[in-house]
């Protein structure tokens, strides 16, 4: 007892100034979001419009439809034939018991998603790869990100825009988009210096460089970071499921709240399907890109 005493020596904040200081960041948040808040929401009306026509074009289009072009998608990024006879296989499975509604749902919020976070992530990794300073700013921000539990991300955004897609999309967006900044700015860093001194021998400005050097030099890691993004938005389905975002992530939500195991079990190999088809596209596009280039594939 008496090698702790030293702890009760630390001054701590009393309760009642511990309480005051969390009433009065609840209520500035309050007032922030009932005043600014149908602002904010007007600002992503194009984002729920484009979202809600694309979730009903994927679910009202005949599936053979849907399906034929998945196939002709994965195809033109791999060229594999086995992986894109495999993925429309996995899809026919998905519709036979029953979940292709609520995989098209969830496909909707993914690649939404993800191309909100490549268009918001690669802008900011190359700004972190050209500025120290923006690195030595942005890096702990993306610790926070990535270390925050993620219902956590839930509650400001509900506060300020309630439940539904759009809230949904934001926190995926929020917590998938650390891994595609964080590659982005390694991949162009890594960049061998010796290939940008030619560049610049040569007379390449520097919007020349990044496009014709670095940016192409870097694919296979920005792929790589776009891989993640695409993985950890699938594991956000199931938590963004309980602010309303409709898809895979409510039946195992239902599962969860009445004990349902069927249920759940095959919505969770439903998203498991899914995370595999999009790991092994991307992957495989990325070692094409590379080949084409000229560069060594890894496996």
């Amino acid at each position: 007892m008496a090698e702790t005493s030293w702890l009760h020596e630390i001054p701590q904040m009393d309760r009642g100034d511990l309480l005051t200081i969390r009433k009065t960041l609840d209520g500035l948040y309050r007032d922030f979001s009932r005043a600014y808040g149908e602002t904010i929401e007007s600002f992503f009306t194009p984002l729920l419009r484009f979202l809600v026509w694309f979730e009903d074009l994927l679910i009202s289009s005949p599936w053979w439809a849907v399906l034929a072009v998945i196939a002709g998608l994965i195809f033109a990024a791999t060229r594999s034939w086995k992986l894109t006879v495999g993925a429309v296989a996995a899809f026919m499975l998905i519709g036979y018991f029953g979940m292709w509604e609520h995989t098209m749902q969830t496909m909707a919020i993914i690649l939404v998603a993800t191309l909100m976070a490549i268009c918001i992530g690669i802008p900011v990794g190359i700004a972190m790869a050209r500025s120290d300073r923006v690195q030595t700013i942005a890096t702990p921000i993306l610790d926070v990100m990535q270390t925050m539990p993620a219902f956590v991300y839930l509650i400001p955004v509900v506060m300020l825009l309630g439940i539904g897609k759009v809230p949904g999309v934001i926190a995926v967006v929020v917590y998938a988009i650390p891994p595609v900044i964080r590659l982005t700015n390694l991949g162009i860093r890594l960049v061998d210096r010796e290939v940008m001194e030619a560049a610049t021998a040569y007379g390449a400005s520097r919007w020349q460089r990044l496009v014709g050097v670095q940016l192409p030099l870097a694919m296979p890691t920005i792929m790589a970071g776009i891989n993640q993004t695409i993985m950890m938005a699938l594991a956000m389905v199931v938590i963004a499921s309980m602010i309303g975002v409709k898809g895979l992530g409510q039946p195992v939500l239902k599962s969860i709240t009445n004990q349902y195991f069927t249920l759940g079990l095959l919505n969770g190999l439903a998203i498991v399907a899914l995370a595999i088809i999009f790991d092994r596209v991307s992957q495989a596009y990325a070692k094409r890109s590379q080949a084409h280039m000229g560069g060594p594939a890894h496996d």
